[in-house]
């Protein structure tokens, strides 16, 4: 490991680090702006500049572009390398509009922090300005080109990290132009990273534009919902509305970035029609009087039927506390089936699947994306999970094979993202030849009969699920005898159904009673339901999803629920009173809200033992909060 000393502070660096790094690793924060962790060095914008005393190398140097090599040492604060550093600042900013106070990148800008790092602060040049036309870039990135300072962040990400065709550079000298051949949405699925990358206002997003500034948000540490990888995310919200969502890092599991479907996520929370007042055949009631209610009706549902001809429905979008708290409704009423899922093939094979895995085969996306081969049995994966498409390109940029197991070559998008070998059985892939080989794999028959004779050899396996929370339903419908809805439904006893969070289609049989609907998404069931029960979005309370690798992960509440302050119409708008709880704010989440059902209908959790000692941490879903942990299984069991 190369010894270096930094501003009189000896360190250690593993080989192959930059400066720049190496000075970060001990606090020392150089201006920079080409370059960025997942992107590597670029020397484009110059302003790294750092002076070494001694050592191999003398001068000023640019750090981001510099090895650190033994017997360095390097002087951020030397006053040649502070005047390199604030010219050509100085020069980033002679034609930079300096709207900072209209910019959506106030407060959270690269380009503010290291001009004032840099030790520029007053204009000197008063000629024109070079100035650019807009693009529009579709309805969610918003294009802002003379912000631009040339850093070639946005291209680099684009083209070469995510495989995108449709962006790119053009120009020449001064008159560089970061765009489209034409106006247009932007192509890529993981096109709104863009706002992320670029260290200014180039780019920001269209949903959050004039509404607040950074220090204006109410943010907390999140976990997607959009598919079963479990990417960390920062939602951000202002006046109980979420404006926007950003990526969290987290090395493990989606690095730096999100796709484009988790990014955009804010349209259904924020949704007008969204269940914000509980309801009793169409009449606004309050949640005891709807609790209360639904207790009467089990009672005569249970006379009238027996509580063998009830079902508790769930989903894969369920919280593992919502999960949990329904089985013990189920214990509680006695009702004869407990459901996650609605597909019997989709439930069977997600079954086995997790028994498949284990904490040594469990392929995170970190690991797909250090794999040497990648196999992909019976998937889809920009459409199922599309960071999991985006890990496979990063392995296949740094050599990896990648081979599609399919009996006639298919055309699609991924032909964007990485070149593919088909083969028409796994037999032909050398997985022997390769040190690190990943399977990803399609949770369905076929994928499940091509890996399983495969994953025996100890090759780490990532299995694309169907939802956020897919590997922690299954595994409780596992534990507690739990059976899809479809084949619930084929027995024929079913009568009656109380739906939490459930994706079930419309078309049910007419005998079938929803006797109650919990859900915060305007589903066929609230529609269906007697009793609508609204629950709280996973921006709005804590809750702990289990991803497709068997890893928990907490996230937070981001904002409290209630109306949102803006867009609502006069209809809308509540009566103005005074209260502690914003209008529509006293929403729970769904496993409080069960929770108080199960001890309205003499529920006991103190005497409840139908639980393993494995899930008695969720038993209080605060007390599993703030923590990542790979959930391990028992082998006894």
């Amino acid at each position: 490991m190369p010894k270096i000393i930094i501003d009189s502070i000896p360190i250690d660096v593993p080989q192959g680090t930059n400066v720049l790094e190496a000075a970060r690793s001990i606090g020392i924060t150089i201006p920079h702006f080409c370059w960025h962790p997942a992107l590597g060095k670029a020397g484009a914008c110059r302003a790294c500049a750092v002076k070494m005393l001694d050592g191999p190398i003398r001068g000023i140097q640019m750090s981001c572009m510099l090895p650190a090599q033994d017997g360095m040492v390097v002087s951020t604060t030397d006053d040649e390398a502070v005047a390199m550093r604030r010219a050509v600042i100085e020069w980033l900013m002679i034609n930079h509009p300096h709207d900072c106070p209209v910019c959506d990148e106030g407060g959270e800008c690269q380009l503010q922090d290291f001009t004032i790092a840099g030790g520029h602060g007053i204009r000197r040049f008063d000629g024109l300005k070079r100035t650019h036309v807009n693009q529009y870039l579709g309805d969610c990135i918003e294009h802002e080109m003379n912000r631009c300072i040339q850093c070639y962040r946005c291209v680099r990400f684009y083209q070469e990290y995510a495989g995108g065709t449709d962006f790119g550079v053009m120009g020449r000298s001064g008159m560089v132009y970061f765009g489209r051949q034409q106006d247009g949405p932007l192509e890529s699925p993981f096109s709104g990273n863009l706002a992320e990358i670029c260290p200014t206002g180039v780019f920001t997003v269209k949903t959050a534009r004039f509404r607040a500034r950074y220090w204006d948000y109410d943010m907390a540490p999140s976990i997607c919902p959009g598919c079963s990888l479990g990417c960390n995310t920062v939602p951000m919200a202002r006046y109980r509305e979420l404006l926007k969502v950003t990526a969290r890092r987290n090395d493990a599991v989606n690095g730096w970035f999100i796709c484009d479907r988790g990014r955009f996520s804010n349209t259904p929370v924020n949704a007008a029609n969204r269940p914000r007042q509980p309801q009793i055949d169409g009449e606004a009631v309050s949640m005891e009087a709807a609790l209360n209610a639904l207790r009467e009706r089990l009672t005569d549902f249970t006379a009238r039927h027996g509580s063998s001809a009830l079902a508790i429905v769930g989903s894969p979008r369920m919280s593992q506390e919502a999960a949990i708290m329904a089985a013990r409704l189920r214990d509680v009423t006695g009702a004869g089936y407990l459901c996650y899922s609605y597909d019997p093939e989709t439930a069977q094979a997600t079954a086995e699947a997790v028994a498949l895995l284990n904490k040594d085969n469990a392929a995170s996306q970190e690991n797909v994306r250090q794999a040497d081969l990648i196999a992909l049995l019976a998937c889809d994966p920009l459409n199922e999970a599309p960071m999991m498409a985006l890990a496979i390109r990063q392995a296949w940029r740094n050599g990896a094979k990648v081979y599609h197991v399919a009996e006639k070559p298919v055309c699609n998008a991924l032909h964007q993202l990485y070149e593919t070998v088909y083969v028409s059985s796994i037999g032909e892939i050398p997985f022997k030849e390769a040190h690190a080989p990943v399977l990803v794999c399609g949770t369905n028959r076929k994928g499940l009969d091509l890996v399983r004779p495969v994953m025996n050899e100890g090759i780490k396996t990532a299995f694309i699920m169907d939802g956020p929370n897919s590997f922690g339903t299954s595994l409780l419908a596992r534990e507690l005898g739990a059976v899809s809805f479809g084949e619930a439904l084929t027995s024929g006893k079913i009568k009656g159904i109380i739906a939490l969070e459930a994706d079930l289609p419309s078309d049910l049989p007419p005998e079938l009673s929803v006797l109650a609907a919990a859900d915060w998404l305007r589903t066929p069931l609230i529609e269906l339901a007697g009793i609508v029960l609204p629950v709280t979005s996973w921006v709005e309370m804590d809750g702990i999803f289990i991803n497709n690798e068997g890893r928990a992960q907490s996230f937070k509440q981001v904002m409290k629920s209630g109306l949102p302050i803006k867009g609502l119409t006069p209809e809308q708008h509540p009566p103005r009173i005074h209260r502690h709880d914003p209008p529509g704010g006293d929403m729970p989440p769904s496993w409080k809200m069960v929770s108080a059902l199960v001890q309205l209908l003499g529920g006991n959790q103190d005497d409840d033992t139908s639980f393993r000692d494995q899930w008695r941490e969720f038993e209080t879903p605060d007390a599993a909060h703030n923590r990542i942990m790979s959930y391990e299984r028992n082998p006894k069991q």
